[in-house]
């Protein structure tokens, strides 16, 4: 039975941790019960280290094929830095070193083993058990648990990480009517008393890669399609934010999923390696960086593996100064620019204004003072619109790569750059950022745009700025872009708009829509370089990834004596 005790006891639980919660002020979230009720962490006995990460393997919690010594990657808060808990990385254990295979290798026997029934389990059934666990996400206080472990771990908001919890829960609820996705075809009487049916079968144990700017929500982009698909499947969730994948893999277990048939592993490359190079996988998802996702898409593939990897981006938002409404369009600029730190694929990391110079001063002028009017700070806080980035490392990169777009001649209007946050001066915070490369003059487009704060993947709250004479031109700098994830296009022109959807070659496309990330009825269709494989994430799409088509052609003659062939080759349907 899918509702089982279990179940309902995780609902009590939740509902006992979520009004601990609601009782402390958001800034006291720290010492709610949600930190002192995380069985995948493994306390050090004399309190002396950090807390260790286990792995969810077979229906529980272990360190199996993990690295059991106290040393680890260290996980720590962006905002204040402070370590809160090691993730099992490369070494030995127990004198034995530890292989890439071995990382990975219990988890995906654990998923080997339970594939045969789960694939045997009839799709109205799996269905149910996502339905149910679509329905347990929709209650807030399992949301709130879930999305605290995203703040603390992450840095992001709350009402950030609430949104990516159930954006991943739209995922969640398609998933539960994947059987008329599943659907096969059929033809009969190709010749007397021949028919061919096509189905649509899961392709056994299949492994997805999670990157940390979206903790819950890209976990629930891969495997409750796979599973309800009748896959089996091993995550691997970042080192840098795990805690949200863990809980969300206990709570479908304790909603009445078999043991084995979601099994969440941690570590680093060497996890990942094994997972590329293990026989038994099949399919491999990956959302993240264009280098990770080339070397997975590259490895994973000659390993025989089917892969699907999004990848980076540098989505442009055309505004046609002349006709957009410009308050509506300057609030959804500097949102898409600035939310999540900036550390989404789908931000909106250079405007291009169209239109005359002298304008597009004024705009940017109202973009940089709308900017400065976001409050920076720990995601916990009342009121804070810009966390910090993800660690010490990214904040530097983002501040290096500033600098030297300042050197090469952009004008930086906005300076985020040593933003202090009062009680958490050792965070990793940048302010938003707007650098202007068209201050004095329109961008040469006879020249390729080099400044760095244009051609590279900031990740970060940093928004360039470009402008043109026209439309035409506009789209040409877009398209020259090799990425291809997202576009924008603000106008109150139905003509204007046409042009630019036809003529755009980004994969989505928003028409006064800042981040036009499709529900998941459709697919994620980013193109060009921010895509490595041919079949997309979610949607239809996502349903033929997850699964292959077996053919089966019968012949049934009701009396006896017909031809079964021969040695010719069959030619049907010829007299």
């Amino acid at each position: 039975m899918v509702a089982t005790t279990l179940a309902r006891r995780a609902m009590q639980r939740g509902a006992l941790r979520g009004a601990a919660a609601a009782a402390s002020s958001p800034s006291l979230r720290r010492l709610s019960s949600f930190d002192r009720d995380a069985p995948w962490l493994v306390q050090d006995p004399d309190g002396k280290d950090p807390a260790l990460v286990q792995n969810f393997i077979n229906g529980e919690f272990t360190l199996e094929g993990a690295v059991t010594g106290r040393g680890g990657i260290p996980l720590r808060d962006p905002s204040t830095n402070k370590l809160l808990s090691l993730v099992p990385a490369n070494g030995q254990t127990k004198g034995k070193q530890v292989s890439a295979l071995d990382r990975a290798g219990p988890a995906v026997a654990a998923a080997k083993a339970a594939y045969p029934e789960w694939s045997g389990t009839p799709v109205q059934t799996r269905q149910r058990l996502l339905l149910e666990y679509a329905q347990f996400l929709h209650r807030k206080e399992v949301r709130e648990e879930i999305a605290y472990w995203i703040t603390l771990e992450q840095g992001k908001t709350t009402a950030d990480a609430m949104g990516d919890v159930w954006r991943g829960l739209e995922v969640v609820e398609a998933a539960s009517r994947v059987g008329s996705e599943m659907l096969g075809d059929s033809l009969q009487n190709l010749a007397s008393g021949l028919d061919t049916v096509s189905y649509r079968v899961p392709l056994g144990v299949c492994a997805g890669i999670a990157p940390f700017n979206f903790p819950a929500m890209i976990a629930l982009w891969m495997y409750p399609l796979a599973i309800a698909a009748g896959n089996t499947y091993v995550l691997k969730p970042t080192e840098k934010a795990p805690s949200a994948s863990l809980l969300l893999a206990k709570y479908l277990h304790d909603l009445g999923l078999p043991p084995g048939v979601v099994n969440v592993v941690n570590g680093s490359k060497d996890t990942v390696d094994g997972i590329l190079t293990h026989p038994d996988i099949k399919a491999i998802s990956f959302v993240g960086s264009n280098k990770a996702g080339e070397y997975i898409h590259d490895v994973g593939s000659k390993h025989g593996k089917r892969v699907q990897a999004n990848l980076g981006a540098k989505n442009h938002a055309t505004v046609l100064m002349e006709d957009a409404d410009r308050a509506s369009t300057i609030k959804a600029i500097v949102g898409a620019a600035f939310g999540a730190a900036g550390q989404r694929c789908m931000a909106l990391s250079v405007v291009v204004l169209v239109g005359d110079l002298e304008e597009s001063r004024g705009w940017v002028s109202e973009i940089v003072e709308q900017a400065k009017g976001l409050k920076v700070g720990n995601g916990f806080e009342e009121g804070v619109d810009v966390g910090p980035l993800i660690s010490k490392d990214a904040a530097e990169r983002a501040e290096n790569i500033i600098q030297q777009s300042i050197d090469e001649g952009a004008s930086c209007l906005l300076d985020g750059r040593g933003v202090k946050v009062e009680g958490y001066e050792s965070g990793n915070f940048l302010g938003p950022t707007v650098i202007n490369l068209s201050d004095q003059q329109y961008v040469d487009l006879e020249e390729p745009i080099d400044n760095p704060a244009y051609t590279e993947e900031i990740f970060a709250p940093v928004l360039t700025v470009l402008t043109v004479p026209t439309l035409d031109d506009a789209i040409s700098i877009s398209n020259a872009n090799p990425y291809g994830n997202g576009t924008a296009i603000f106008t109150t022109s139905g003509g204007a708009a046409r042009k630019y959807q036809y003529e755009i070659e980004a994969g989505q496309v928003g028409i006064n829509v800042p981040i036009p990330v499709p529900l998941p009825f459709f697919s994620f269709t980013g193109n060009k370089a921010s895509i490595r494989g041919d079949v997309n994430f979610y949607g239809k799409s996502g349903v033929h990834f997850f699964t292959q088509l077996k053919t089966v052609t019968s012949n049934w003659q009701y009396a006896k004596g017909g031809d079964l062939g021969g040695v010719t080759m069959p030619v049907l349907g010829k007299k």
